[in-house]
């Protein structure tokens, strides 16, 4: 037995000192941790407790804001991910609450939209339709949270509201398809093990690119950490990019489009007044977009003068615009050239995201619209300042930069993985509802959203060739909303209600 005290024999002495090397070494990896020089790289967590009302009952919850820093295996700190996450109070047994990682898209965007506009326990006010009031702008708490059925975590990827890269890290070793994965992915891994909630039933909640970045995720996280999900939420969701992206050769996407381009003339009563109803309507848009228009922009130059100008009447009829406009176009409407037209004789424009909303040009000629009025402004202003307010006053978190709400500070995206084709997850998902028959999926359509059209998304889910069973697993609804649905607080209610019933469906 080596003595406590001296003298020491030869050996003693140099055990002695083996242990105070390691001693010191161990208090400095402490003092490190826990107290960064410039106390960025492991900065405090803030805890805060809160309740709110839901269905007339008291509900209480823990709201926990701040960084993950991500290292790697040696211990170097690679990013500080920001995240605020909100989880039940009381809950003893975590196996029976569920959790849901979530986020928005861009890329570039931070989760403030999800986070303050429908799914958080706090939302920004606005006015019923979802358009803007007057500044300064205002928020209240949400009885349509999702938080009396999960626990919500918001996670702010790479150089979105305050995740940075760590000291000496270049950006753009996380700026791209897959090294985004990897980011959100790990992120969710850790979480899911620091917080103890591997035994809980886990969901996956995305927004536009979000929803891209879940069906990357599913197959991800079961294939690299074998953490698999019970389901997944996609809000206005763009899974092949084939079907969005306009330009001269590509017939998909103006083909896809036009339910929505007709549901928005149908809004703002430029399609025949014969059509009362908007879902008949639509019914018949779709059928005709399926057969005669596919078959017509398939065809070409190969269209007889007779059936180009059946073509174009049913395009008059169903999207208002002139006939000479859309045998200008060569039967094809893109997003921009169509927003300017739309309103052109009443010198106005209507939006990208919500075409419900209308704004104005300087030039009233211009081939496209100047700016998107259902983001720069409707939202934009709302959302930033109320995130802003909300997470020093409620949150308790202090930071002096800014909160990158949507940002060009996310490019260049590298696509590195698709050169030459266009970036198609909807495989990825089929790959993972087929390794984990009990995966679900609920999609969340606006009729009025003009960059992720509903009818794009019906064509991939119809694309995927989903095996017996596995086709009941993908639930679709629509809302009379656009890209952000839960602005339209008809819509926010509905989406609600739907949202119970899917977690429900997919949870044991």
């Amino acid at each position: 037995m080596v003595s406590l005290s001296p003298p020491f024999n030869e050996v003693e002495a140099k055990i002695c000192t083996r242990m105070k090397k390691s001693i010191v070494v161990l208090l400095c990896l402490i003092s490190c941790h826990l107290f960064a020089q410039d106390g960025e790289n492991n900065p405090e967590l803030s805890v805060t407790r809160h309740s709110l009302t839901i269905d007339g009952k008291a509900f209480s919850y823990i709201a926990t804001t701040g960084y993950m820093d991500m290292r790697d295996e040696q211990g170097k700190l690679r990013a500080n991910v920001f995240f605020t996450a909100y989880t039940k109070a009381g809950v003893k047994d975590l196996s029976k609450r569920s959790i849901t990682y979530t986020f928005n898209g861009g890329p570039g965007s931070s989760s403030v939209w999800l986070h303050m506009g429908g799914l958080g326990p706090k939302k920004v006010k606005l006015a019923e339709d979802g358009n803007v009031l007057p500044p300064p702008y205002q928020y209240e708490d949400n009885p349509e949270t999702w938080l009396d059925e999960t626990d919500l975590v918001f996670i702010d990827p790479m150089m979105t509201g305050y995740t940075r890269p760590g000291e000496g890290v270049d950006k753009k070793e996380f700026l791209g398809y897959q090294q985004d994965l990897e980011l959100v992915g790990d992120f969710i891994r850790l979480y899911t093990s620091r917080y103890k909630r591997w035994g809980s039933p886990k969901f996956l909640a995305g927004e536009s690119y979000g929803t891209t970045r879940a069906a990357g995720l599913s197959g991800y996280l079961q294939d690299r950490h074998g953490l698999y999900i019970n389901g997944i939420m996609l809000i206005s969701a763009v899974l092949d990019f084939s079907t969005i992206r306009d330009y001269h050769a590509n017939d998909l996407s103006p083909l896809l489009r036009l339910p929505s381009f007709a549901a928005t003339s149908w809004y703002h009563k430029k399609a025949n007044p014969k059509y009362k109803d908007l879902k008949a309507f639509l019914e018949e848009v779709e059928t005709f977009t399926l057969n005669d228009y596919a078959l017509a922009l398939l065809k070409g130059d190969l269209l007889t003068t007779d059936e180009r100008q059946t073509i174009i009447d049913r395009l008059h009829d169903y999207t208002g615009l002139s006939k000479r406009y859309i045998d200008q176009t060569n039967l094809r409407f893109t997003v921009g050239r169509y927003n300017k037209e739309l309103l052109r004789d009443q010198k106005e424009t209507v939006g990208r995201l919500d075409s419900r909303f209308k704004g104005y040009d300087y030039d009233e000629a211009g081939e496209r619209y100047e700016f998107d009025p259902s983001y720069n402004g409707v939202i934009y202003g709302p959302f930033t300042a109320v995130l802003n307010d909300h997470l020093r006053k409620n949150l308790g978190f202090e930071s002096d930069l800014p909160y990158e709400i949507l940002t060009g500070r996310a490019r260049p995206w590298d696509y590195s993985n698709v050169q030459n084709r266009f970036l198609n997850v909807a495989e990825t998902l089929r790959n993972a509802m087929t390794k984990n028959p009990y995966l679900k999926v609920w999609v969340a359509n606006g009729y009025y959203d003009l960059a992720t059209p509903y009818f794009a998304t019906e064509y991939v889910f119809n694309h995927m060739f989903l095996k017996g069973d596995l086709k009941d697993n993908v639930t679709m609804t629509y809302y009379e909303a656009g890209h952000m649905v839960y602005i339209h607080m008809p819509a926010l209610k509905q989406m609600k209600k739907d949202l119970s019933q899917f977690i429900q469906s997919a949870t044991p």
